[in-house]
């Protein structure tokens, strides 16, 4: 199950984050679909139901669901992009671990190795412990507080509604649970580990207002993978920046690091499958982005963060 965009023969497999739904990336997914792309958000175990369900998977049955989408789009595509945000962007790099030189580049939105934004409680450290405790362990729920990762204050009021509906499917979960975050946990020890494993090309999009994951943690990856990488720092945006206010730059900025990415054979046979002919040629002529260097990126954090 999830959400799928036809297109041409180059894929892109988009990953949800923890507790989410395949709908926070549609609209990337959109972008990418324009421009000819085959684009997939997967759903992810135990997502979208009820939450006894989430509590019966595991990391491993997380990336089950990615490595399904991946093996369907081994037959059909012949390029396979990947992507995703929060701890989606972490199942992302385990995929490109599993199957090394199968992705030709990943995409990778507020990338939760460490919950460590400014909303988040100053002894939040301390919860590993408290998650090991026999029976408090097992009752204990992280819940979402505002802003719920949306600056946009409409969009905040509008998704806190769904989350609060009942309806996971609206918009995920209002909380996570113990368990899960000890399964996310194991799956972030594991990819970080053999963060030097990964060669192939990586977008790295981070709010440096992250109101969840600091930009620390984009920093933190773009030091330790192998390959090329290039890290944009958002100014307007919190955790959820696929669906907040700069989520059409993100989408635009995806696309071309993809195309980026493709051979003139690989663009050409792409450009049959754009919605409006002429949009690649145009895309590639833009001015090209320019990073800045993580030192300035860090600027200003500790003066933002304002513990709850």
């Amino acid at each position: 199950m999830g959400l799928l965009w036809p297109g041409g023969p180059v894929g892109v497999i988009l990953v949800h984050g923890l507790t989410g739904t395949p709908t926070e990336l549609s609209g990337i997914a959109k972008d990418l679909n324009a421009y000819g792309f085959t684009v997939f958000c997967p759903l992810l175990a135990g997502h979208c139901v009820a939450e006894a369900e989430l509590l019966q998977t595991t990391w491993a049955d997380w990336s089950k669901s990615v490595e399904e989408a991946f093996f369907a789009f081994s037959e059909h595509a012949d390029v396979i992009f990947a992507g995703g945000i929060s701890a989606g962007a972490v199942l992302s790099l385990r995929l490109a671990q599993t199957f090394p030189g199968r992705i030709r580049a990943l995409s990778l939105y507020s990338t939760t190795l460490w919950w460590d934004g400014w909303s988040i409680p100053r002894l939040s450290f301390l919860l590993p412990l408290v998650l090991r405790l026999p029976y408090i362990g097992k009752r204990y729920r992280f819940e979402e507080a505002w802003p719920y990762g949306i600056k946009n204050k409409r969009l905040r009021e509008r998704v806190h509604a769904q989350m609060i509906s009942g309806d996971p499917a609206a918009a995920g979960f209002a909380g996570t649970p113990g368990r899960s975050l000890r399964e996310l946990w194991r799956l972030v020890d594991l990819v970080k580990v053999n963060l030097p494993q990964i060669k192939i090309p990586t977008l790295l999009v981070h709010a440096r207002d992250d109101d969840i994951a600091s930009i620390r943690n984009a920093i933190y990856i773009k030091e330790h993978i192998s390959g090329p990488s290039r890290l944009i720092a958002l100014e307007d945006s919190y955790h959820m920046i696929t669906i907040d206010q700069e989520r059409r730059q993100v989408g635009m900025e995806t696309v071309r690091y993809f195309v980026e990415q493709l051979s003139r054979q690989e663009k050409e046979k792409l450009a049959q499958y754009e919605r409006k002919p002429g949009q690649l040629q145009t895309l590639l002529e833009a001015v090209e982005y320019r990073e800045r260097p993580p030192q300035e990126l860090l600027q200003g954090l500790s003066k933002r963060r304002n513990w709850l």
